[in-house]
């Protein structure tokens, strides 16, 4: 695995996109025999024996019953099919989240509570969990001739992933603690780059070396990417984000958990199938053979619908649940 620096093995995407984003088309190339649809996970919230507190509600409590509350909830993941049936709406291959959970108007979609009383939260966008893309991943590398051959492109836009010039991090990692000179430190240190208007930018360290940071990118309407060459095989299994190049070391330096971006984009050498997740999709796509998409969408691990070339997933592509 390598970061490539000659991006012209991802152009034959390009010319499989729409410059607009009227259809999925803006981000997942024309041209393959079937197309699916993998719903990423949502998360339900609920408490033992009575509904949970709408906003409102939450801000009537005293604060000791917060508390006592927020020891009582219990979030798990969901489907998308639950929760159609808990708000009375229907999954097909277009739904749209803000229709299934019947936000009104000018209202927050990202979280709405059913009429049983439960929370559901929102799927999280242009992130297919490690699990699922295992799972989509076994199917993958049973249908290209070149499992051990691939690539996979990363949108540049993530926080922290490339480095560049500049007065500050493009991230930062607080420790709270109760040392009044450590936090006036830290105060310092969040608004010097406000207030110090003289600063000259320096090189700021992102995941990925100053190298590929400053190096071609994978340009498609609307997004660059950064590429690399990576084995299909690899997703298949999901400790794979101990193995990529852009693992996220720094942070785990700091005490988090081994983490890696998703990738945008991964496709095999043969071009035999296409898996995009869209950094504002809270669905993957995948485009392949017709056996691939059957595969995919029979996989009980999964949550997927088949979906027909030029399928419109914006938000009013939902006509089912108006």
């Amino acid at each position: 695995m390598e970061w490539i620096a000659n991006p012209s093995v991802g152009e034959w995407l390009r010319e499989q996109l729409d410059e607009d984003y009227g259809t999925m088309h803006g981000v997942v190339p024309h041209g393959y025999p079937a197309y699916a649809r993998v719903f990423h996970p949502a998360v339900v919230r609920s408490l033992p024996d009575r509904a949970v507190p709408t906003h409102q509600e939450w801000e009537r409590l005293a604060p000791d019953e917060q508390a006592r509350l927020v020891g009582l909830f219990v979030d798990e993941p969901t489907t998308w099919a639950e929760t159609a049936a808990a708000f009375g709406t229907t999954l097909h291959p277009l739904a749209q989240w803000q229709r299934l959970v019947r936000t009104p108007p000018e209202e927050d979609w990202r979280t709405r509570v059913a009429p049983d009383g439960r929370e559901f939260t929102a799927p999280i966008d242009g992130e297919l969990d490690v699990d699922a893309l295992a799972a989509v991943a076994t199917h993958l590398v049973t249908h290209t001739h070149t499992p051990d051959a691939g690539y996979a492109a990363l949108w540049e836009g993530t926080g922290g992933l490339v480095g560049y010039l500049g007065e500050s991090p493009s991230r930062a990692f607080f420790i709270v603690g109760e040392d009044p000179n450590h936090e006036a430190m830290l105060n310092r240190s969040t608004h010097d780059p406000f207030n110090n208007v003289f600063r000259k930018p320096s090189w700021q360290e992102g995941i990925l070396s100053r190298e590929i940071s400053e190096g071609p990118r994978l340009q498609l309407p609307g997004r660059d990417h950064v590429l690399f060459s990576v084995p299909p095989r690899l997703f298949a299994d999901p400790e794979w984000v101990l193995d990529v190049p852009w693992r996220d070391r720094i942070a785990e330096e700091h005490g988090f958990q081994a983490s890696a971006q998703g990738p945008s984009i991964i496709w095999p050498e043969d071009r035999s199938w296409v898996v995009v997740t869209e950094v504002d999709f809270d669905s993957t796509v995948v485009a392949g053979s017709a056996e691939l998409i059957r595969a995919i969408c029979a996989d009980e691990r999964l949550e997927a619908l088949p979906i027909a070339e030029g399928a419109d997933l914006g938000w009013h592509g939902d006509e089912v649940n108006r």
